[in-house]
This record gives C-alpha cells, sequence and structure tokens, in this order.
C-alpha cells in the first residue's frame, strides 16, 4: 500500500520514496504515546514484529501474505500495555497491498478490532480517528468482518457510505497526455475504471502492466479506463512513453478531481458499469485476478 493513503504519511511519501516511518504512525494515533510525544518505548516483544513490519514490502507475495498473518496473530498475543495498537494499525496500513487472500486480512482486522476495545479512543469532534477508518475501509471494501462496538467505529463506517455516495455522483472533464477531454458521465454504456495513480508510487507502477493487460483484452468489449495523475505533464509523459502504456493518462494538477472522489491516497480504483454504476472499488494496489474479479462485477 503506498504511504500517501493515509494523510500521515502524505508528506512523508515524497521525501522517502513510499515508504512510511512506522514510529510516526505510532507516534500519531497511539493514546499514550501522543501525550508522551518523543519518548517511544518499544518491549523486547514488539521489537522484532517493529523489525518484520518495516521491512514487509520488501518481501515476494507469497512470503509477505504468510508473514501478515504471522505479524497479526503475534500482535493479538501482546500485552495491552505498550505499543499494541499501533502496531495493529500500522499493519493494517500495510496489509491491503496486493492479493493477500480473505483470511490474512480476516486476521489483519481481528488483531485491529482487538486492539481498539482494549485501547478505545475518546469521542472528539470531526472524522473518526485514522485507525477506525482503517477498520471500517476493510470491513466495507475487502469484506472482513469486525467486531467492534464502538461509535466512533460506527461515524467511520457511517462516513464511507457518505464518500461512496459522492463517488457515485461524481463527474468531471479532465484531458489526456494528447489533450483529448474525457468526460466521465459522457461515457454511458462502456465499463469505465477510474484509477488514481503517480509516477512516484511504487503500488501504482507496480499494477499498471496488469491494467494494461486487462485494457488490452477487454477494450474491445467496451473497457474504458482512465488513469488521473496530479502531476505535470512533464513528469507524466516520459515515464508513460517509457513503459509504453496505451490506456488513457488523465491530468488532475488541481486535484479537483482527486478531492471530489476523496482519494486522499494512492492508488486507488473505482468502477463502473454501463449504467453509471458504481459497482467496485479498490483501496490499494491490484493483481490482474482482483481487477479480473472487479470487471465481473460489471459484466465483462
Amino acid at each position: 500500500m503506498n504511504t500517501m493513503r493515509r494523510p500521515l504519511c502524505l508528506q512523508l511519501t515524497r521525501a522517502a520514496a513510499g515508504v512510511c516511518l512506522i514510529a510516526a504512525a505510532a507516534f500519531l494515533f497511539h493514546p499514550v504515546l501522543r501525550a508522551q510525544r518523543n519518548q517511544i518505548v518499544w518491549s523486547d516483544r514488539e521489537k522484532p514484529i517493529l523489525q518484520q513490519l518495516r521491512h514487509l514490502r520488501e518481501l515476494s507475495d507469497a512470503k509477505r501474505s504468510s508473514t501478515t498473518k504471522k505479524l497479526a496473530i503475534q500482535i493479538r498475543q501482546l500485552p495491552v500495555a505498550g505499543n499494541k495498537e499501533a502496531l495493529a494499525f500500522q499493519l493494517a496500513m500495510l496489509a491491503t497491498e496486493g492479493d493477500p487472500g480473505s483470511g490474512t486480512l480476516q486476521e489483519v482486522a481481528t488483531t485491529l478490532a482487538q486492539a481498539l476495545r482494549e485501547q478505545p479512543f475518546k469521542g472528539n469532534q470531526g472524522k473518526p480517528p485514522e485507525p477506525y477508518v482503517v477498520l471500517a475501509q476493510l470491513v466495507r471494501y475487502e469484506h472482513v468482518h469486525a467486531s467492534l462496538d464502538d461509535p466512533l467505529f460506527a461515524d467511520a463506517m457511517a462516513s464511507l457510505e457518505a464518500d461512496d455516495q459522492e463517488r457515485q455522483h461524481a463527474d468531471f472533464t479532465l484531458a489526456d497526455l494528447e489533450g483529448k477531454h474525457w468526460t466521465l458521465k459522457s461515457l454511458a454504456g462502456k465499463v469505465v475504471l477510474v484509477n488514481f495513480w503517480a509516477t512516484w508510487c511504487p503500488p501504482c507502477r507496480k499494477e499498471m502492466p496488469d491494467l494494461e493487460t486487462i485494457y488490452q483484452r477487454f477494450k474491445e468489449r467496451g473497457l474504458v479506463i482512465l488513469a488521473i495523475s496530479d502531476e505535470e505533464a512533464g513528469k507524466v509523459k516520459p515515464f508513460i512513453e517509457e513503459h509504453k502504456f496505451s490506456y488513457p493518462i488523465l491530468l488532475d494538477p488541481g486535484r479537483k478531481v482527486n478531492e471530489a472522489f476523496r482519494v486522499f491516497g494512492i492508488p486507488k480504483s473505482f468502477l463502473y458499469d454501463r449504467n453509471g454504476k458504481l459497482v467496485a472499488q479498490a483501496i490499494d494496489m491490484r493483481t490482474q485476478r482482483q481487477f479480473l474479479e472487479m470487471l465481473g462485477h460489471a459484466g465483462l
């Protein structure tokens, strides 16, 4: 998962090549550590977990899935005191990149829900704290289950539903690299995959060859891929030419479309069927198998 996905890492991503700092996550979201500021203390049981989290994205897909599942169980076995919630939150942040499998994601969700039950946040004004939002995303978009009787979790679920309603009615007109203008609502009768990405985003780059493959396979059957970047053409065009991607690349330098779709992290994908209904979405990088599964919801 690309670290721009969360406001926590928005400022870190470009400077750190997409690598989120685990300690920063703990500092911002763990209730005890928020008060202690820079006095983060990791126990002997937590340190090996922290070390594996830092290198999780370096593993092969198969090894990463099994390691993620193992870490979820290890975190669940930690005592309530300490940084359990921060570790569970960070694991959930990393778990959705690619195709770890429903069993692995269920373990991650169970661990985060347990941590939030043991150390719940106090209510506050505005948006629910980020760990509740991440858990809600796992439940709503990854189709796992979580037992958490907490109004902040309910608020997070309601917020996601409201965002989806906005995306259902969203429209835009953007120019591609060749100057052609594309309007979402004008594509009735087509299956449209709206993908948000950037050249500096490793998970975005990883999924783009699979996007190209499904585009070549399904474009004659009505699939349109609109890949939206908030970067300048001078950065995007050389990258696309180098990798020879042929699906439309749209530019959103002012981020108005990103904001309309509530995209605060990438990659993200939204799939509309031929009637313009939002039928599937991805909150992170997807494999070709996962993209094909999404297209099945639109009848392709």
